[in-house]
This record gives C-alpha cells, structure tokens and sequence, in this order.
C-alpha cells in the first residue's frame, strides 16, 4: 500500500476534525447559546428587552432596575478580594523545597508579565455571569528580535466570549477537562485578511461547507481553529540504584538510553546499576491551525501533555449525558424581567394619572393629528379642531365627543412588587445584608453575617479554583519541556512582590547524600500543585487581627507580645500601611519568627557583609583572636607532647612485640611436646 502523502493526511485529518466538532457543536449550542445570552442580559443596555418582553412595550416607556449586574458584580468582588494562588509542593522527600520554591516564584513571574489577571477576571466574570469562562497558556520566545535566541517561556492569555470559541470532545466529563483528548479553540478574522493572509478564498471552499452544523465563514468573518489532539504513546522507564543503600535512585527512558550511551556509563562509575523496568503511558499534543475549508499549518507538538486550553464553570453538572452550566444571571432574568415590566407599567400610567384623553371623531382632527400627539412636549398654547358637520353642512358638534376616564393602579399590583423584590432577594441570596450591618454589632456577629455572605458565592470559587490548579499542572508540564538550557538565568517574583533572579540547571553537591545533582532542575520537579480557597479573605484577615489583639492584651511574655505585634501589622490592610508592613516583616525575618525568600535572603547577607561592628563587637573580636592565637600555641605544644609521647609507645610497643613473640614460641614448643607424649605409639591407636 502506497504511503500517503502530507497533504492526503492532512486533508483526513481536516475531515474528521470538522465531523467530530459538528457533534460537539451541536451537542452544546442550546446550552451556550442561553450563557451568552445571560453575559448580554446583564451587560448590554436593553438586553433585557430583547425579543417578546420588549414587543409588548414597544410604546410604551422602558426602564431597567439592574439587581442582576449588581449580584454579578457583588461575585466578582469577592473574588478580586480573594485571589487564589497556586503553590507547589513536593509529593515526597525525593525533591527538595527549593525547587518547589523555585517554581512558586517562576509561577509569580510569568503571571505578572503576562498580565494573567486579566485573564483571571475575565474567565471568572464569564463563569460567574454566564456560566462558563476560559484562558490558554502559549509559548513565545524571550527575545523575538534576536535572531539566536531560540529561548522560549510560557505566557497565559485572555480568552473572550469562551462559550463561543472553546470546545472539548464529548467524552471530556472532567470538569477541569483534563481528561480531554481533542479541543477547538475557535478566532474570528476579517475575510479580507484571512484571503490576504493564508491565499485561502472561502469562495473556493467545497459545496459541502454549507450543510456544517456551524457557519465557519460569513459575509465578514471567517473562523480560524487551533485544533489540539492529544496522542497516546507507551515509553519503557528504567530506573537506577545506587550500591549504597539511601542513595536517591535516578530515572531514564530506554529512548535516553540509546540516545546518549555515555549515561549509563557515567551512572555505572557513580556506583548505580539498573533496577527496575517498567512500560508507561505517556501522552504529548499536536496542534494544527485549520480553517473550515483546509488544515492552514501543522504546528507539530507543542510543550507539555496537556491541552493549553483552562476552562471554568460558574454552576456545572451532566444531566441526561449533556454537560449543563449557567451563572447568576440564568435564574434572576425572569424576575429581573418582571420587575422591569412593572416598574415600566407604574411609571407609564402614573404619568397619565388624572389627565382624561378627548375622543374625536377621525374627521375632527386629521389634519391636527402631529399637534395632538406631541402636545405633551411642545405644550401648545391651544389645540385646534374641526366641528362635525350635518349631511347639509350645518354643524353638528364643535368639541369632543367623550373624555377618557383616568387610570386607577390596581391595588394588586403593589403586592405584586412586593412579592417580585422578594423573590429577586431569595435568589440573589440577599446579598445586601452585609450593608446593613450595624455599627454597634460586635465583632464576631460581623464576622457571621460576613461569612454567611461569602458562602453564597463559594461555588463559583470552589470550581474557580479547581481550574486553577489544573493550570499549575499545565504549566509545569510546559516549563519542564522548554527550561532545559544549563545556567539559564530567570526572573521570579517573591512571595512579597518583589522580582529576583535565579540561575536554572546547575551542577551542585549534596552534603546530606554526598552526590552531585543539577540544581534547579525542573524535569525532576514532581509537584502537587496546591491552591487556597474559602470565604473571602476580608472576613479572615479581620478576624485574624482579632485573634492576635486578643492573644496580646493576656500575654505577659514581652517577646510573645512583640511577635504578635509583628503579625498583626502585617495582617492589617488599610491604604497607606505598606511601608509599615515591610516594616513589620523585615523585623519579623530577623527575630526568626517570618520565613525569608531567596531575595531577602540575598538582602541580609549583603547588609551584613555592609553593616560594620560596633566598639564592643570589635573588642569582643580582638579578645577573641587573641584567645585564639593563644588556644593555637597550646595546641602545638599538646600535638609535639603527643607525638613525642606517641614516639616512645611505638618503641615500648616495638620491645613488647618482640618479647611476646619470642614468650609465643616457647609456649608453642612445649604444646608439641605434651601432644606428643600424649599420642599412641604407631599401630596402637584407638578406635
């Protein structure tokens, strides 16, 4: 059988991309179709008059009382007051904290230059409102206009409108769908561009296009695909042991193995020998850009086993095998609706209470009909009208016929609001409780109204979270496969803000196993990856500083109660304490009682090295060499004693020696003879 060409693959490849994600698309639409019509019932002016609501009040006045952009945006404050990190933590002793330090810090930095936050907010705002919200990792060079430089590093982007451009195979039912085998992560591109760009014209595509479940180009846009496929591989892993017992063991693949025979070697000279084998699993993506008419670009394998692609969900579940998510606003929009409805009706007829309308007849005010109408606004000194007039021409009437009668507000329709304003609160969980906090409460009653409130937004939270820390895992994965260069120098961020530097892939001993290993090395980093999630941090902090206030007042150690101060400035977070903080901190590094990073680390040597000794220091110093020179002298003098000494018992040994050997033999004389007295003559012997 002939081997297919590139193209001929490819071309299968666009096909059954295109027959899975018609499936996909089709499976999910009713579902994303309502989160973005949620995300627009709350953000757009007049969205919520969108469709047959708004045809009954097509005259009529029109108002909005937004509670449902209010109870998203309460969600979305509580979690920019309470954002989640990522920590990684080691899964045994085989890896040391400072490479899980290591990691914290490169984490920090790639999402402060990546501006992650955004990213964050945005998928959290979308879960939130919507129900469904998402960002990607994505490898660029460090430095693009270098032409050598072929260093790259991860970097996390906003995705917009994920409802509508993040799609999964349908057997991805994990949630953070890390399961997932295949994704398509849809952009939207001018059609003049993408003609200009890629020479593909959408005119030229197949006939068959048209009849996909989803338009892939429009008179003005035509849609770009990353498509992502994780592929399944087996490796042999093969693990070595040191002839020492405790010695860490070390793992290759066969495929490292034969590549580079000389490791074997240099593990069989450190005193390893092969331990056991083992076939693995592994997984690794491919990433192909398509449009809906060709593969554009086969972009082979990208860093790491995972699809790049983080998606979060505001409420998720499977009912009838069909994945489900909504936010906030898809229960509050009916009542929502209602309330504008009734709003808009009272303000429409009390702005017509007590004014009775004339009734003419149609002939009276034809000519008269644009002052009649504006009449309300450009309030015209009088009004003119014709008078009915007889079969003969005579007058009939001059004036109009009836008057209309007043609106009267049916009394169930105040009750009717209430009930409305009600059911809005039940829903919205009466968020506004924490505004109605009164200041003679004590504090822990504060604190219970608080947390009561932060629970109403946990879900979303809870599931924010559990995207996060899928992310970790990502972009470990990633960092591993592309921070391979030895002594490569990164930036990284501290726990405390502040940027630092740190050289990757070093040679470095270990004086607790006495081996040599590479510092910082990321491909044997095995983390779990940790995140911090609970009720908004605002009610904890202040109850942390209530806790060390109260633990002060009834301490009588004086170096307990300063050590409590130090914590509770640094858990106090009123604008304009930052420096007393830093304050707060660097003493609190110096009395032992704060771990300090890799920077601060740095800062203290150098102040010290800086920092000269005081009049006492420098006397207690000088004593010191002083009693030292002193303490040298008398240990020369002990050393010649003892070699002296241990002279004269080398010859008293020697002498003794001598004399026991020659004690030795005369002993060994007599034995023999008395064993050969002892023994029968020749033929006598016994039994």
């Amino acid at each position: 059988m002939p081997r297919k060409s590139k193209t001929q693959e490819l071309s299968e490849i666009h096909a059954e991309a295109l027959d899975e994600f018609d499936a996909v698309y089709s499976a999910s639409q009713d579902e994303r179709m309502q989160a973005l019509e949620d995300r627009r019932f709350y953000s757009i002016a007049g969205a919520p008059w969108e469709g047959a609501v708004g045809e009954q009040f097509a005259q009529k006045p029109r108002f909005e009382f937004n509670l449902t952009a209010q109870a998203v945006m309460r969600a979305i404050n509580e979690y920019r007051n309470n954002r989640i990190t990522v920590d990684f933590v080691p899964k045994d002793d085989s890896q040391d904290d400072e490479l899980a330090d290591t990691c914290d810090g490169l984490w920090r930095e790639t999402e402060r230059r990546s501006g992650a936050q955004e990213a964050y907010d945005n998928a959290y705002e979308e879960a939130t409102a919507g129900g469904m919200g998402a960002w990607r990792f994505r490898a660029e060079y460090e430095d693009d206009e270098s032409e050598e430089d072929d260093r790259q590093r991860v970097c996390i982007e906003p995705i917009h409108d994920a409802e509508s451009r993040v799609f999964f195979n349908l057997g991805a039912v994990r949630q953070d769908k890390s399961d997932a085998k295949r994704c398509w992560l849809l952009t939207p591109m001018p059609r003049a561009d993408y003609e200009e760009e890629y020479g593909d014209a959408p005119s030229d595509w197949p006939a068959s296009i048209t009849k996909r479940e989803f338009d892939w180009c429009t008179a003005d846009v035509v849609w770009l695909c990353e498509y992502f496929v994780v592929e399944d591989y087996s490796v042999e892993v093969v693990w070595f042991e040191h002839l020492v017992e405790g010695m860490p063991k070390k793992k290759y693949t066969q495929e490292e193995l034969d590549d580079d025979p000389s490791i074997a070697r240099e593990l069989r000279a450190q005193g390893y020998k092969v331990g056991k084998r083992k076939t693995v699993e592994r997984h690794r993506v491919r990433m192909y850009l398509m449009s809906g008419g060709k593969v554009l670009k086969d972009c082979g394998y990208i860093p790491g086993k995972y699809i790049p692609v983080i998606v979060t969900y505001g409420n998720r579940r499977v009912v009838d095998g069909t994945e489900r998510f909504n936010g906030i606003v898809r229960w509050l929009k009916d009542g929502q609706r209602l309330k504008n409805m009734l709003m808009s009706w009272m303000a429409d007829m009390t702005g017509r209470f007590d004014i009775e309308k004339p009734i003419f007849a149609a002939e009276q005010v034809r000519k008269y009909e644009d002052m009649w109408t504006n009449d309300a606004v450009n309030r015209y000194a009088f009004l003119l009208a014709d008078p009915l007039k007889n079969a003969d021409g005579s007058i009939a009437a001059t004036g109009p016929l009836a008057y209309t009668k007043a609106p009267n507000i049916p009394p169930a329709m105040a009750g009717l609001m209430q009930l409305v304003e009600g059911s809005i609160k039940d829903l919205m969980g009466n968020q506004e409780g924490g505004e109605q906090i009164q200041p003679n409460l004590s504090g822990k009653a504060v604190e219970l109204i608080q947390q009561r409130l932060d629970m109403q937004t946990f879900i979303y939270m809870s599931n924010f979270a559990r995207a996060m820390e899928h992310s970790g895992r990502v972009w470990l994965e990633m960092q591993k496969a592309l921070v391979v260069e030895p002594g490569r120098t990164m930036s990284i961020v501290g726990e405390d803000g502040k940027s630092g530097r740190v050289k990757m892939n070093v040679p470095s001993f270990d004086p607790k196993r006495g081996t040599e290993y590479m510092q910082n090395d990321l491909t044997r980093a095995a983390f779990e990856v940790v995140v911090g999630v609970g009720p908004a941090s605002t009610s904890k902090r202040a109850a942390t500083v209530r806790a060390l206030t109260g633990l002060a007042s009834i301490s009588d150690d004086p170096g307990m109660r300063k050590a409590l101060m130090l914590a509770t400035i640094t858990h106090l977070e009123d604008e304009g304490l930052q420096d007393l903080r830093d304050w707060a901190r660097a003493q609190a590094i110096r009395e032992g009682l704060a771990k300090p990073t890799d920077v601060e680390k740095e800062q203290l040597a150098q102040e010290a090295q800086n920092t000269p000794p005081d009049a006492q220091t420098q006397y207690l110093q000088q004593a010191a060499q002083k009693e030292g020179a002193l303490a040298d002298q008398a240990r020369a003098k002990t050393v010649e004693t003892l070699e002296s000494a241990g002279l004269k018992r080398a010859q008293t040994a020697e002498t003794l020696a001598n004399t026991e050997s020659a004690g030795l033999r005369a002993m060994l004389d007599v034995s023999a003879a008395i064993r050969e007295a002892a023994s029968p003559p020749p033929g006598q012997g016994g039994f």
